[in-house]
C-alpha cells in the first residue's frame, strides 16, 4: 500500500509500484515510473522521463530527469534511469539525455551524495559512490565500484574505469583506466586502489599484476604504445590485465595523468 501525502503532487499518468512513500511537497510529473518500495522525500522533483528502480531513496530538493543543460536539446523525449537500491541525497540534479529515446543512467546500489550534478547521457555504474558536490559533465562514463570524492570534476566525454578512486577536488580531464587512484590538479596517478580491491576480494597476486601493469604505464617514462606492449608481454594473464589493455585500446592510448609527449602511439 502506497503512502502519498495530500500535500504532494503526483500526476495521474505517473506509474507507481507498491509500498511507495511520497512525502509533502514532492512533485511527480506524468511519464514517470517509480518502482516498489521507493521513498520520495519533501521537495524532491521527478520530471518527465524519470524511471526509478525498486527501493530507491530520493532526498529533499533533488531533481531527477531535469531538462538537459545543452543547446543541442530541442525537446526530444528522453529519460533518466535509476537502478535498484540507489540512494540520492539532497539537492542532486540529474539531467536526461539530449537524444530522442536515449537515457542518462545511474546503476543499482549506488550512493549519490548531496549537491552532485550528473549531466546528460552520462552512465554511472553499479555500486558507485559520488561524494558531495561532485560534478559530472555530459557523456561521461563511470565504471562499477568507483568512488569520486567530494568536489571532484569530470569533464565531458571522459571515461573513468571500474574500481577507481578519484580524490577530492580532482579535475578529471581525460580517461582514467580501471583500478587506479587519481588525485591533485593537474591530475596525477597516485597508485593502485589496493585497499578497495581487497575489500572486493581480489587476490593478492592479481593486485600485484595490476600494480606491475601500471608501473609500465606510469613509471617507465615510455610512450603509452610501448607501455601497452610491455603490459601485454610481461604481465601474468588475468581478467584485470585484459580490461586494462581493452581500456587503452578503446581510448586510443589516451590516458589521464600521462605527459602529453608520452600519451601518444
Amino acid at each position: 500500500m502506497n503512502k502519498i501525502s495530500n500535500l504532494a503532487y503526483v500526476d495521474p499518468n505517473a506509474k507507481l509500484g507498491d509500498n511507495i512513500i511520497i512525502e509533502p511537497f514532492a512533485y511527480v510529473e506524468g511519464n514517470v515510473e517509480i518502482g516498489d518500495g521507493c521513498h520520495i522525500r519533501p521537495n524532491a522533483v521527478l520530471r518527465s522521463g524519470a524511471r526509478i528502480g525498486r527501493n530507491c531513496h530520493i532526498y529533499e530538493g533533488s531533481v531527477i530527469s531535469a531538462t538537459p543543460q545543452d543547446f543541442r536539446w530541442k525537446g526530444e523525449n528522453s529519460f533518466v534511469i535509476i537502478g535498484d537500491n540507489t540512494v540520492i541525497r539532497e539537492h542532486v540534479i540529474i539531467n536526461r539525455s539530449i537524444h530522442e529515446g536515449h537515457s542518462t543512467k545511474v546503476g543499482s546500489n549506488s550512493f549519490i551524495l548531496a549537491q552532485t550534478h550528473i549531466g546528460h547521457d552520462s552512465k554511472i555504474g553499479d555500486y558507485c559512490v559520488l561524494g558531495n558536490a561532485v560534478k559530472i559533465a555530459g557523456d561521461v562514463k563511470i565504471g562499477d565500484y568507483s568512488i569520486l570524492s567530494s568536489n571532484s570534476l569530470v569533464h565531458e566525454k571522459c571515461d573513468v574505469g571500474e574500481w577507481c578512486l578519484i580524490k577530492g577536488g580532482c579535475r578529471v580531464n581525460s580517461h582514467v583506466p580501471p583500478y587506479v587512484i587519481m588525485g591533485h590538479n593537474p591530475i596525477e596517478y597516485k597508485g593502485v586502489n589496493s585497499f578497495i580491491l581487497r575489500k572486493g576480494n581480489f587476490a593478492e597476486d592479481v593486485i600485484d599484476a595490476i600494480a606491475s601493469a601500471y608501473r609500465h604505464i606510469y613509471h617507465s617514462n615510455t610512450s603509452a604504445y610501448n607501455a601497452r606492449r610491455r603490459v601485454k608481454a610481461d604481465i601474468t594473464d588475468c581478467e584485470p590485465k585484459d580490461k586494462i589493455l581493452a581500456f587503452m585500446d578503446e581510448h586510443n592510448l589516451k590516458l589521464a595523468a600521462l605527459p602529453k609527449d608520452l600519451n601518444q602511439d
